[in-house]
């Protein structure tokens, strides 16, 4: 279900364990989209950090100190359902692309 917003949501996918300095990037991004993107008259940009694993501790210090609106959630590739892991290209084929710095239309990401 799509729920039409006045605000754009910037997500960044991390494939690894949750660090504060994630974070501080995110806020970058969430603020240039504000800055040169966003239009008069919508809400700010709420930013959305999707990564391998997170420590809640260290995510609920990172996130005490943010500027922008944003939110910390984790993942699991085997945890999806398996029509939506079966779309999906491999974690093999993922990490391959990656140290390769390519990837191939039949790796679609």
């Amino acid at each position: 279900m799509h729920v039409p917003t006045n605000r754009f949501v910037v997500v960044e996918l991390k494939s690894g364990k949750f660090r504060p300095e994630h974070l501080g990037q995110l806020n970058f991004y969430v603020a240039a989209v504000n800055d040169l993107v966003r239009f008069p008259g919508m809400a700010p940009s709420v930013g959305i950090l999707v990564c391998g694993s997170k420590h809640e501790p260290t995510v609920r210090y990172a996130l005490d100190g943010s500027s922008q609106p944003v939110a910390v959630s984790s993942y699991t590739y085997d945890s999806l359902p398996p029509e939506e892991r079966a779309a999906l290209p491999s974690p093999e084929a993922i990490t391959a692309a990656l140290e390769q710095g390519t990837v191939t239309d039949s790796d679609t990401l």
